[in-house]
């Protein structure tokens, strides 16, 4: 037997045995999490509700600080931005 050849036949058991302590801790892992709460699809769709909320009212808030902060300079505009607030900078027919 060469030594390549132990050396494989090694491997191959430390990684079958690497795989079965793997599953045994996965596992024991969903076991000790007990039984999981149910909700209801109205308390789900409630809580929908108030996530989606929430994150509409942040991205209100956050582009009313942008405009904010474009009309005192204090950030840099974006293309579209720049586009909206300032359109002669695209016209192109002083240069014609």
């Amino acid at each position: 037997m060469t030594y390549a050849s132990v050396l494989l036949q090694t491997r191959g058991r430390v990684r079958e045995g690497m795989g079965a302590e793997e599953e045994g801790s996965a596992e024991e892992g969903r076991r000790e999490t007990g039984p999981q709460p149910t909700i209801t699809q109205a308390q789900f769709l409630s809580w929908k509700r108030r996530k989606d909320a929430d994150a509409a009212a942040k991205q209100v808030e956050a582009a009313r600080k942008r405009a904010e902060d474009i009309a005192a300079g204090r950030v840099q505009m974006n293309g579209r931005e720049l586009f909206l607030h300032e359109p002669w900078v695209f016209d192109e027919s002083r240069f014609i």
